[in-house]
């Protein structure tokens, strides 16, 4: 059972439990003294720095290293009958547990899932039994509570056996609230969740708010459509510039459209498959877009062929963001999509040469 647990604050406290070779981390106030280690104290508000590292990370920058060490943390001044919370060691996931423990005296549990958060490490299983096994007895976690249980969050419970950890720690694993911002009112109300605790919501602001890393990470894909316009409107003669702009202004769109529009019109968009929901609406921005720059039929319809997978392959990842999916589903429908987009643009390419050599 844990006893004597002692408390400091200030820089002295702080020494030592840097992230060696990593930022600094100025979220971490004090320590706690257990019986046979040194615990960080985080603080519980969220300073401009955090926020602005989590704007950073939407935008997909430092996102590989926006980590924290896993291990051990207070917040608040726990004791040997507090609660201990799991997270990842994903900052932003971290972050968003901490701001919403102000006023609670808790232990938080943080997991190696590399740096993923956790609903996505549950499915790659960082976030996983095996894992948080380990972390307990490495943390000698039995020497800090008195009690034996554990709270998950609820988006972790894919990748968490609870019967195989209490049959290897003796721990009990329960799944708290879907959302952090729910802990306060479940600790309150005995550990027990409500109706509203369970839903998984998946709202506009919830699909917007990945679509920054989404544009972030098609640069690539930007770029090659440039460099492919330009090649369409070659000769560098009179013209060059309709030319380029005719093939530029659809294709380099239908990435807009894929990045802001598919995760704002998720719910409205008809099937199930992201890819098929993609593809539809590459399919009515690439013919509204070759209509736009006034594209013969033939030219239009290279336009569709080309546009379409541009949106469905870009909606497919998408499918890595929402709770509306799984991981198999996922790779299921990667198997199922890729050909058929494949096949889609090299027809594209034939009909876009075609329109143009014949000038249809």
């Amino acid at each position: 059972m844990a006893s004597n647990v002692t408390f400091s604050s200030g820089p002295a406290a702080r020494r030592g439990l840097e992230n060696p070779g990593r930022v600094r981390t100025p979220w971490i106030t004090g320590s706690v003294r257990t019986p046979d280690r040194v615990v960080p104290v985080v603080s519980t508000r969220l300073s401009r720095k955090d926020a602005w590292g989590g704007v950073k990370v939407r935008w997909n920058i430092g996102r590989d290293q926006y980590s924290v060490l896993p291990g051990l943390y207070a917040a608040g001044a726990p004791g040997a009958e507090s609660p201990v919370l799991v997270s990842a060691n994903y900052k932003l996931s971290f972050d968003t547990l901490r701001g919403n423990l102000q006023g609670i005296d808790a232990w938080i549990l943080v997991l190696d899932t590399k740096g993923i958060n956790v609903w996505c490490a549950a499915g790659k299983g960082t976030f996983g039994t095996r894992e948080l096994e380990q972390r307990i007895t490495g943390v000698r976690l039995d020497q800090v509570v008195s009690h034996r249980t554990l709270i998950l969050p609820q988006l972790g419970a894919p990748g968490v056996s609870a019967p195989e950890v209490k049959k290897a720690t003796g721990w009990t694993v329960k799944y708290g609230p879907v959302r952090a911002e729910d802990i306060r009112a479940y600790l309150a109300n005995g550990q027990k969740k409500d109706d509203t605790m369970r839903k998984v919501r998946f709202s506009l602001t919830d699909r917007m708010a990945v679509a920054p890393v989404a544009l972030a990470q098609a640069w690539p894909l930007l770029l090659g459509i440039l460099a492919a316009s330009a090649l369409f409107g070659l000769p560098f003669s009179a013209g060059f510039v309709a030319r380029l702009l005719q093939f530029l202004l659809p294709l380099a769109g239908g990435v807009l459209v894929a990045v802001f529009g598919f995760p704002a019109l998720l719910p409205y968009l008809p099937f199930r498959a992201f890819a098929l929901k993609g593809a539809v609406l590459g399919i009515v921005w690439g013919a509204a877009s070759a209509f736009l720059v006034g594209a013969s039929v033939a030219a239009g319809a290279s336009l569709v062929l080309l546009v379409s997978p541009i949106v469905a392959f870009i909606a497919m990842n998408f499918t890595g963001s929402s709770t509306f999916t799984s991981q198999p589903g996922a790779a299921l429908e990667v198997r199922r999509g890729i050909i058929p987009m494949a096949a889609s643009v090299a027809a594209g390419i034939v009909l876009a040469v075609l329109a143009r050599i014949f000038a249809l």
